[in-house]
């Protein structure tokens, strides 16, 4: 700013000529003259008006100890009956979470995405699926048993329709080429499939959407 300003009244050739000279745009120009004689804040640290004090940590942290079995929202409704310190809740849990005195949940892992247990021998696991197959323009069920175990297709049929009875007769058919077995069964939860698995006790059967 001084650099152009003092060649400019020394030569007479105005700002905007030393700027182009520069290769320096004009908007930045003018915005380093609004900012020519102030603190340079650009990228600075600018306090907040949530931004606690020190003595306000320190009272909320003694609250916590005081009271450690309360969560930090009631922890912060507590604070203001009592007149120690009148805060969000969302700044109590930043508080006690840089103390590192809130305590992690302990739940139960999720067994979502597990799937089954992978069965150690052929025929524990028998998977029934219903799939549509297009041919010529007609479509057809294609009812498919397949062993959890070797991924071997156990039995198959391609049907016209997929009903209650048409179910029994593939599993049966399926049951007559393996008759020692005694597999369990399971279903994508198919209306026609669970009906008929839930008429027949001898079966026993896991619904994975369940």
């Amino acid at each position: 700013m001084d650099f152009v300003r003092r060649w400019s009244e020394k030569t007479e050739i105005g700002a905007g000529q030393f700027i182009e000279w520069l290769a320096i745009t004009a908007s930045k120009f003018y915005d380093w003259r609004e900012r020519y004689g102030k603190v340079n804040e650009h990228n600075g640290c600018v306090p907040r008006d949530f931004w606690l004090e020190e003595w306000e940590k320190q009272a909320i942290i003694g609250f916590h100890r005081n009271n450690p079995l309360e969560g930090y929202r009631r922890l912060t409704f507590l604070m203001l009956d009592a007149d120690i310190v009148a805060v969000s809740p969302s700044s109590v849990w930043r508080v006690l979470s840089q103390a590192g005195l809130l305590s992690k949940w302990k739940g139960k892992p999720s067994k979502k995405g597990t799937g089954f247990e992978q069965p150690l021998a052929a025929h524990q696991h028998w998977h029934i699926d219903v799939s549509y197959l297009n041919i010529s323009g007609t479509f057809y069920y294609l009812c498919s048993i397949l062993d959890g175990f070797s991924r071997y297709i156990v039995h198959w049929e391609l049907r016209e329709k997929m009903t209650e009875a048409d179910i029994e007769i593939i599993l049966q058919g399926a049951k007559e080429k393996y008759p020692e077995a005694r597999s369990r069964i399971i279903s994508d939860n198919g209306l026609n499939a669970s009906r008929f698995l839930q008429k027949d006790d001898s079966i026993p059967v896991d619904h994975p959407d369940r």
